[in-house]
């Protein structure tokens, strides 16, 4: 038995498609255009692909795309600044500030000064408050895509036993919330969990995000489980160049798994796109219209 492929790439399109549509009818209805402002401190290689991706993602979907690039040797201060220059823009809906910063600044007080409003990563204090309380209207951005991925493929998941591998505020900690609020039966494991292939063999749904490239073994699968591989790793691939790879062996688990994401290709597809859902939906809020209907 081979698993069955659960394709983000397929499930993006789609969920852009209806973005696009809905940018389109807000221009056209109300001359509201959704902006998007991302800030990145530094130049780190990786940080300028995601932040260039979502750039043209915005744009291509009819959304205002604002970039402001600040060196690695920004102040706090300066840093903080823009941040409320930001806020206070009108024609910026959503504030997307790039993480890690460079060492010597402070996230949290990034965290704290971003308008909760505008927080389209959802990582405030007050958008993690809500989403605990089950009131959230923005969702932290690859939880959401990864929660879009199982009702498409595997339907209702209330009863399920489902392990989170990683206790992160970007993914684990709001991923065991959505998926409690979703009436499974959630486990969260990381380094300290004590016999972890054990715990795994348990679970009807694993979703690993270790940041450890391939850790999770097929023997750690129960076989016909579904698996959500939410790893972005790069690693040597001879002769100089490197690829992608998960936090689970896909080769050897998509042997055992009922279906599985592959890297890349899946959980990662769901992630830009999921931002841009969180833009529209905080324009509309800002701007006293429903919710789009996606």
């Amino acid at each position: 038995m081979t698993a069955t492929l659960i394709d983000g790439k397929a499930s993006a399109a789609k969920l852009r498609e209806k973005i696009a549509a809905e940018a389109a009818r807000l221009k056209s209805a109300h001359g509201l255009v959704p902006g998007l402002a991302t800030v990145l401190v530094g130049n780190d290689p990786a940080s300028e692909v995601y932040v260039r991706n979502k750039g043209k993602t915005a744009e291509a979907l009819g959304f205002k795309s604002v970039h402001v690039a600040l060196p690695a040797d920004t102040s706090q201060e300066n840093l903080l600044a823009k941040v409320r220059e930001l806020n206070a823009d009108k024609s910026v809906h959503g504030i997307l500030v790039q993480l890690p910063l460079p060492k010597g600044l402070d996230e949290v007080s990034v965290l704290d000064t971003l308008d909760p409003a505008k927080d389209v990563d959802a990582l405030t204090p007050t958008n993690a408050g809500l989403l605990l309380s089950g009131r959230a209207k923005l969702v932290s951005c690859t939880p959401a895509g990864v929660m879009l991925l199982l009702k498409e493929y595997v339907g209702d998941i209330a009863g399920k036993d489902v392990l989170v591998i990683g206790r992160s505020l970007l993914f684990g900690k709001p991923a065991a919330q959505l998926l409690l609020a979703a009436n499974a039966t959630v486990t969260m494991a990381h380094s300290r969990s004590k016999d972890l292939p054990a715990i795994a063999r348990r679970a009807d749904i694993v979703v690993a995000a270790i940041g450890k490239p391939q850790m999770v073994k097929a023997d750690w699968i129960k076989p016909g489980a579904v698996v959500i591989d939410v790893g972005i790793n790069r690693v040597d691939a001879g002769d100089g160049k490197t690829r992608l790879v998960g936090d689970v062996d896909y080769e050897a688990a998509k042997e055992v798994a009922g279906a599985i994401t592959p890297v890349p290709g899946g959980v990662g597809a769901m992630t830009i796109v999921c931002l841009m859902q969180n833009t529209l939906i905080a324009a509309c809020a800002q701007n006293n219209l429903p919710a789009p209907a996606l």
